[in-house]
């Protein structure tokens, strides 16, 4: 059973703060021994003699609080949770590209561009997340709902060239190793469960062409289980709720793990989650598991590398943990 625990020694390079979860705690009252958040800061964490809870932050209006929970892997693991982009399939330079090309429509600006400390906030949440942290820096008079407009029709149009050869030829690559890496879970049984903050009309054409370039088949066939964060929301549609729930909240991992995979609270121990963000490490240890970080996203950018087990460059080495 995992237990609650304080987590000072994980925080290393960690800001300490005074007041946290816009005003809900206060050092040194009620028990709050520290206030700590990493770099990005788009969590905080609250630390109590033996506990330790984690404030997410919501630039929709709606943040949460967790408690943490000690994770204990112990080897032969008995499923692996994958994020998609950046991890399995590098992508997020095209997105961030729809997001800076969103913004260059909204303020009416040709040759607007994002800067470079703009990435820790504009990958690795959910679509509203990016916008509005874009809304709130460069064009503070529009919506973020005008926004999600623009966004969905660059998407829709960018999306169907691809499909037709007319796009964007590097938009969806493999990672390196994602083959080799999937077979040799497979071949061992291990369970793999797909789980991403994007919405489903734009993650499953990614995996798919990640499939395809790879031969590998339909990728429906091949893992376990295939978590999105819903439909974009359309007039007279059923849209999604991930827009509020994406990563760094722990519904995505939890939802793929115990509705997707069957995975109960015994089986935390042989589970390890894949990441490339900060969004994605902090949901994975909020959902109550082990993460792994893979280099190349922006972890180390947003300072949260200390809440990896272990990291790698490459998937594939990570498989002598994960079959010891």
């Amino acid at each position: 059973m995992l237990q609650q625990y304080n987590m000072k020694d994980e925080l290393i390079g960690f800001i300490n703060l005074e007041t946290g979860g816009d005003g809900l705690f206060q050092l040194g009252k009620d028990g709050v021994k520290e206030i700590l958040t990493p770099l990005d800061k788009k969590v905080e964490f609250i630390l109590f003699e033996d506990k330790t809870l984690c404030y997410v932050k919501s630039a929709m209006g709606y943040p949460a609080i967790y408690p943490v929970y000690k994770p204990n892997y112990e080897g032969n693991a008995k499923a692996i949770l994958m994020d998609l982009d950046g991890t399995s399939v590098h992508s997020e330079s095209f997105w961030m590209w729809i997001i800076e090309q969103t913004v260059s429509r909204l303020t009416k600006n040709a040759k607007f561009t994002l800067e470079a400390s703009d990435e820790p906030h504009v990958s690795g949440h959910s679509v509203s997340e990016h916008l509005q942290y874009c809304i709130d820096k460069y064009y503070p008079n529009q919506t973020v709902e005008e926004a999600r407009k623009h966004y969905f029709a660059i998407t829709e149009y960018e999306m169907n060239e691809i499909l037709h050869g007319r796009g964007k030829t590097d938009a969806f690559t493999p990672a390196p190793g994602l083959k080799d890496f999937l077979y040799e879970l497979k071949a061992k049984n291990i369970k793999i469960g797909l789980v991403t903050s994007g919405l489903y009309n734009k993650a499953m054409p990614e995996i798919i062409s990640a499939f395809k370039t790879l031969g590998m088949g339909d990728p429906l066939d091949f893992y376990d289980a295939i978590i999105t964060a819903g439909q974009a929301l359309v007039k007279g549609q059923v849209g999604t709720m991930g827009e509020l729930a994406p990563k760094p909240h722990p519904w995505l991992y939890s939802e793929t793990a115990r509705v997707g995979l069957g995975l109960t609270e015994e089986d935390k121990g042989h589970v390890l989650g894949f990441e490339d963000s900060s969004a994605g490490v902090v949901s994975i240890r909020l959902a109550g598991f082990s993460a792994i970080g893979i280099n190349g996203g922006n972890i180390r950018k947003s300072g949260v590398q200390s809440l990896c087990l272990k990291e790698y460059d490459n998937l594939c080495d990570a498989l002598p943990l994960i079959l010891s």
